[in-house]
């Protein structure tokens, strides 16, 4: 049976590979996500033939951010693709939008509080306000919720703290930044393991080298929701 839980990351460089890697993790993996880095490389092309060939859902991970006229005409193009979530940047006016671009469609938005590749010094760089980074996601997944957003992206080190929202009753968290015991976190900054995340609240999961770069990318997928609580 496929656990959902998982999505994996298909950060690979064209709608060809992406495809080649998806037959070979079969039915080990049912959800996976598409990213910006793929758009030009077939990745819309990639997403529509997974769904409808294939069964499998997906995540359109673009990470929008504009002016709302502009999310909201993206949304209802992208919303056509029938794709199942598709991030934007967790800024109110944008979480907005997007959800006004994607009524009458399935798509759920998913709003953006920190990257997992920044830590404090690149708030500080960027010149976010000071402050503890687990509040300011917190804050963040907060005001998107408020904004109508139908689920987030945050670390698993919010992950507990927004679950115990009360706005985060029946919304999404998904979390990327997720690592099996030994793996090399890359870019990664604010990481935990698949089985922490799930236990911390998260919803689903996004994995993608400890997947695909592995010897047997099935079997790495299937070690990764063996280690998931009932």
């Amino acid at each position: 049976m496929t656990d959902d839980r998982l999505i994996v990351a298909l950060d690979v460089p064209d709608a060809v590979s992406g495809l080649a890697l998806a037959g070979t993790l079969g039915d080990a993996v049912g959800f996976y996500k598409i990213g910006l880095g793929m758009l030009t490389g077939g990745g819309l092309a990639l997403a529509a033939e997974l769904k409808a060939d294939h069964g499998k859902r997906i995540f359109l991970d673009m990470k929008l951010f504009d002016i709302g006229a502009t999310v909201e005409a993206a949304v209802r193009g992208l919303a056509r693709f029938d794709i199942d979530f598709l991030t934007v940047h967790g800024d109110p006016h944008v979480v907005r939008a997007a959800k006004e671009g994607a009524s009458g469609s399935d798509t759920r938005i998913l709003a953006v509080t920190v990257l997992t590749s920044l830590d404090r010094a690149d708030l500080d760089e960027s010149l976010i306000r000071a402050g503890d980074m687990a509040e300011i996601a917190t804050a963040r997944a907060d005001a998107a919720f408020a904004a109508g957003a139908d689920g987030v992206i945050a670390s698993p080190v919010e992950t507990a703290a927004i679950r115990a929202l009360p706005s985060a009753r029946g919304r999404l968290i998904v979390t990327p930044g997720v690592r099996p015991e030994g793996s090399d976190p890359g870019d990664q900054k604010r990481i935990a393991t698949p089985a922490d995340a799930i236990a911390a609240g998260a919803d689903h999961i996004v994995v993608g080298r400890p997947v695909w770069q592995a010897r047997d990318p099935r079997a790495a997928a299937r070690a990764i929701t063996d280690t998931l609580p009932a």
